[in-house]
């Protein structure tokens, strides 16, 4: 069975529009550097906006996770994953959602029904007991046993301090092999939660006061690599018919097995990583190896998997890496199709941060040469560990190795506290960064994301007509456009663009809107980022006759409320894209 496949169909028959899954970076959402859920891209819509493709929706979104990074290696933690969801935008609610999840779940997935459980919001002072979701749940055949009533913290969803929220019921299964209990223990790791179906049906302000909002929304989501592994069974995600043939790759280039314990975690980081650095790479927002933001990021799990690599006795040097990365395009082309028309740089990035590391590498073995030939004891302290991991990549496990050929000692625990300690500021200092959530529609993002369609228009008529917007970045005190050009601007060619802005909002136009179809928007010369990432109806977004583009908005009503343009910065962003940094006084 095809998962995503069955999930999209019977959605589908429910009177779903499939959309295509949005890029990796989610668009004006300054808080996160990657789309972490499958809401992100629908922020607009949840929050009242009218999607071109109606109120019932389903998708497959790529989402990551890297804020943590050294947590992968276990059974069931992933960087990158899918996420399959289903939306009402004002449409149906509560009994509908519930109805479906459990018919598609017994009848399609086949799970027996004695085999699953459900939580639900217990209610607090302003928000009453979910007693709606329950009622259904039991009309449905789920017992009350197997319905539990939890807090805040586990049934109610709301990003950020004040927002759209409201309860969610989750669905969990009996994964163990023993038989299932009567009723439901929430703190019994062998209940498996499977499905999320949040119910967003109140607003809460800055101070946590509570009222009904007019339009309710159904925003649900079901990991693919969790429920993959429910289906068929495996207490062990890289185990499933997701990474078999990925793992398999990995025994036959090391010459090792997945199974022996001394090598399992190495597998599964390279397997994780490889799918990650496919799917960050081959991205239509073409991100680089860099030392900043999800170019930082991408760096980083390729180091980490020739890291891992080595350990297992892979010889760097071939094409192990080109094979796996080939493998994995290959097998999600389907429904990511960028991937195949950016084949070639997914290749070539590997090749050249691996060649790039590779020369890293041989310089942390001399430093760790120079060390050990200057050490007053036969014990390796934790500052000189840290440095070796922090400046040359070294995991502890590998000064270890080298320790142990030489006769000497490494402090582990103390690195392992000075690990801990570089976390938690780590953490700190990237809180904003990985939050993700509602941010980005403010009044004054809304301003910055109309100034990009005349900057936009601007650069066309400076430059030439072949510029396209290549990504940007919106935050509440600057907006970051990226755009396609062979050259850096010359102070005349940014003096032209500035002047152009500002005019076009001294003229104070309209900027209207209209949803046609997808075939009617290029025809009618609407100009987009990424078509194939657009739905069949697409929302247009005109500024007179100086800017017309498919956009999800949301933008000023007229140019005149954006005040005066002012371009700060104008850079390389990577070869053939540039960068401007503008603000709006």
């Amino acid at each position: 069975m095809d998962i995503k496949d069955t999930y999209i169909k019977f959605f589908e028959n429910k009177g779903h529009k499939y959309i295509p899954s949005s890029g990796v970076i989610p668009e004006n959402d300054p808080t996160s550097l990657f789309t972490t859920a499958g809401m992100q891209p629908l922020v607009p819509y949840l929050m009242g906006a009218k999607h071109p493709e109606g109120t019932r929706l389903v998708d497959v979104q790529k989402c990551f996770r890297t804020n943590d990074l050294d947590a992968i290696g276990d059974k069931c933690h992933h960087t990158f994953f899918e996420m399959l969801g289903n939306w009402s935008l004002g449409d149906y609610f509560k009994k509908e959602s519930i109805t479906w999840s459990l018919e598609l779940l017994t009848k399609k997935f086949n799970i027996d029904i004695n085999k699953l459980a459900v939580t639900v919001f217990e209610g607090e002072k302003n928000i009453p007991r979910d007693d709606e979701s329950a009622s259904v749940w039991k009309s449905l055949g789920i017992s009350e046993d197997r319905i539990s009533y939890l807090d805040r913290s586990n049934n109610f969803w709301i990003a950020g301090n004040s927002g759209p929220c409201g309860p969610d019921t989750e669905i969990f299964y009996w994964t163990s092999d023993e038989p299932v209990p009567k009723k439901h223990d929430p703190n019994d790791e062998r209940w498996v939660e499977i499905w999320n179906n949040v119910f967003m049906q109140y607003y809460m302000d800055e101070k946590g006061n509570i009222s009904p909002l007019s339009q309710k929304n159904v925003d649900t989501g079901m990991g693919v690599e969790r429920i993959t592994a429910v289906l068929e069974k495996k207490d062990d995600n890289y185990k499933t018919s997701i990474w078999k043939d990925i793992i398999s790759q990995i025994e036959e280039v090391s010459h090792k097995s997945y199974d022996d314990p001394k090598y399992t975690k190495a597998m599964r980081i390279i397997a994780d990583h490889i799918r990650a650095i496919v799917m960050i790479s081959g991205d239509d927002a073409k991100i680089k190896p860099s030392n900043t933001d999800q170019g930082y990021i991408l760096r980083r799990l390729i180091r980490r998997t020739i890291r891992y690599a080595k350990k297992l006795e892979i010889d760097i040097n071939s094409d192990w890496d080109i094979k796996l990365a080939s493998m994995i395009i290959d097998k999600y082309a389907k429904y990511y199709n960028e991937l195949i028309r950016n084949r070639e740089t997914i290749l070539e990035v590997l090749k050249t941060e691996k060649t790039k590391f590779n020369r890293t590498l041989e310089k942390g073995l001399r430093e760790f040469e120079k060390i050990t030939r200057h050490l007053d004891e036969d014990m390796i302290n934790k500052d000189l560990v840290f440095r070796l991991y922090d400046t040359y990549g070294f995991p502890i496990e590998l000064t270890e190795e080298l320790a142990l050929e030489n006769n000497l000692k490494v402090d582990t625990e103390g690195f392992k506290q000075k690990f801990k300690e570089h976390q938690e500021k780590s953490r700190t200092a990237s809180a904003g960064k990985f939050k993700g959530g509602l941010a980005g529609d403010g009044v004054i993002e809304t301003k910055y994301h109309t100034a990009t369609h005349l900057l936009n228009a601007a650069l066309k008529e400076v430059i030439n007509k072949d510029v396209h917007q290549m990504g940007s970045n919106i935050t509440a005190e600057r907006m970051r456009f990226d755009f396609s050009c062979d050259h850096k601007l010359t102070d005349e060619e940014k003096m032209k663009v500035e002047a152009l802005v500002n005019k076009w909002i001294e003229e104070k136009i309209d900027v209207t809107n209209e949803i046609m179809s997808k075939e009617e928007a290029l025809k009618s010369g609407a100009e987009c980022m990424f078509i194939e990432k657009y739905p069949d109806e697409v929302t247009v977004y005109s500024i007179g006759n100086i800017s017309k583009e498919l956009c999800g908005g949301p933008h000023v009503k007229n140019t005149g409320e954006l005040g005066h343009f002012k371009i700060k910065k104008e850079e390389a962003s990577s070869a053939g894209v540039r960068r401007i940094k503008a603000i709006l006084e």
